[in-house]
């Protein structure tokens, strides 16, 4: 009995193609699911990025509206109890404190203020000392939920009554 060596050949060639089809399909799956990661988690990168610059401009509106309270009387700064967070709003084209808290989207917003001491003999902002009934450390705080993580982001900074000195 011969064996028919072009069907033996045929057999192989068609085996071999079924392995290079298969391999070239991985090939592009593999790279279609890398694409698709890199696409998750430049979108990822992305959206995070958006809520910091958010972040960003409402801790500076949260300072420029302690700012305006400070201009609009210096009792809104001093009358606050150290410690308390309060949270800004705008309404009568003003800015006022609440207890109240409220959110700007995903953001909720606070500001505390704390007491400030000064040495006696420099006159330096210092842990320990008298009391400077005219200067408040204002801490205003942004936080929101990021993919199930709580993102908090701070600006501290003093205040003076700089009307009645």
């Amino acid at each position: 009995m011969k064996k028919d060596k072009n069907k033996t050949c045929v057999s192989r060639e068609k085996g071999f193609l079924l392995v290079e089809v298969i391999i070239a399909i991985a090939i592009i799956m593999l790279s279609v699911l890398a694409a698709m990661s890199v696409t998750q988690k430049s979108v990822y990168v992305a959206r995070q990025s958006l809520h910091l610059s958010q972040a960003g401009f409402l801790l500076e509106e949260g300072a420029e509206a302690v700012r305006i309270l400070r201009d609009n009387s210096w009792t809104n700064i001093s009358g606050l109890t150290p410690g308390t967070s309060y949270y800004p709003a705008f309404s009568s084209s003003t800015w006022s404190l609440s207890s109240t808290p409220s959110t700007v989207d995903i953001f909720t917003r606070t500001v505390s203020v704390a007491n400030v001491n000064r040495d006696p003999g420099t006159g330096d902002i210092s842990t320990s000392g008298n009391n400077d009934a005219g200067t408040k450390l204002a801490t205003v705080s942004v936080s929101w939920n990021e993919s199930g993580t709580q993102m908090t982001r701070t600006l501290s900074f003093y205040i003076m009554d700089i009307f009645s000195h």
